[in-house]
Parts: C-alpha cells; structure tokens; sequence
C-alpha cells in the first residue's frame, strides 16, 4: 500500500508542476521607442528589429492608437489623465473624427519580437504618457518609466485592446470612477531611462 500511496504522490505532483509551467506566461523581447526614427536607427545598427519591422509594426500601433485609445469628452479631462499638452482631438488623429471628442496623443511605440531572432514577427502597441510622467500602453495593461528602453515582457502586453472608437468618451466621473487611465496597470516599470 505504501508504494501504491508513493506512486500516486509523486504522479500528482508531477502534473502540478506541468499545470503550474503551462500557467506561466511566455516572456518575448521588447523594447519601446519614442518615435520611428528612434527603431530605424537602432535597426541599421543591428538591434533586435529591422527596419521592415518597426515601420510594420508602428503603423500596426497607429492603427491600434484609431481605434482604441482613451476618448475623453473634454481637453480638460483628458489632460488630467494624461498631462497638460499630451491630448489632441479625434479629428486630428483620424479623418471623420469627431472634434469634440479628446485623445492622448502617441507618446512612443511598444513592440515585443514575437517569434523570436531578428527576423521575428513583431507585435506592437502605442504607448501614452501617464499624469505622473509615466507610459501605458492602449490596454492598460502596463505602466514604464520610460517611453525608451529593452525588457522581457509577458506576450499578453501586445493583447489586442478593446475598441474606443464610436464608444462614449469618458467624462471625469467615468474616469475617477474606474481611477484614472493608466492606473488599472500592473504597475510594471520594466524601461528605465
């Protein structure tokens, strides 16, 4: 009975450890840049992407930016999210935008080698300035110090976010509701200076 008992321990113990392992998530190469140009120029001096990749992959981040970044109803509450000079209007981000509808504006890109090797398939997202000075990408998913930098990042940081457009925007009490934009994150500030 004892080596019946052994077996079975150690057999549910073997499939823990293989639940808890396919529980983990899978960490890619990243790295954030404030612009194009910044991606471009580390790609011509061998960085992690080529710059196929970061022109592919920022312009997946200005679309994602269209399409789901925070919309407030007023400059006002915008800038209390993100700070003062950091919003714009729909219109200006996309055509047949509406001018009354506020945006932050792009404060840098996110983009994560998904496959892996410098000819990777890179995933992206936008990145917005926090009121504190910080970065967050669209999802929320994530605050950084920096708008520049390389780290590990879980493959969920490039999750599709949810689309703001044609969504009522938020209005300061939605936005103190839900504490502010940027707040939700896990608090991550994996790029430093």
């Amino acid at each position: 009975m004892t080596k019946r008992s052994n077996r079975v321990a150690i057999a549910i113990l073997g499939a823990a450890a293989f639940t808890l392992a396919g529980c983990r998530e899978e960490q890619v190469d990243s790295a954030a840049y404030p612009d194009l140009q910044s991606c471009t120029d580390e790609a011509t001096r061998g960085g992690m992407f080529t710059v196929q990749d970061c022109e592919a992959a920022i312009a997946e981040a200005e679309t994602l930016h269209v399409e789901s970044a925070p919309r407030y109803d007023s400059l006002q509450v915008c800038e209390e999210q993100h700070g003062e000079g950091a919003c714009g209007t729909e219109a200006s981000a996309q055509q047949g935008g509406s001018g009354g509808i506020f945006m932050p504006l792009l404060a840098g890109y996110l983009i994560g080698n998904m496959l892996g090797g410098r000819t990777g398939m890179a995933a992206s997202q936008p990145l917005y300035k926090t009121k504190d000075g910080k970065f967050t990408n669209a999802a929320r998913s994530s605050t950084f110090s920096s708008n520049r930098g390389a780290a590990k990042l879980n493959t969920a940081q490039f999750t599709r976010p949810a689309a703001t457009a044609g969504k009522t925007p938020m209005s300061r009490a939605t936005a103190t509701s839900r504490g502010g934009f940027g707040r939700t994150g896990s608090g991550r500030t994996g790029f430093g200076g």
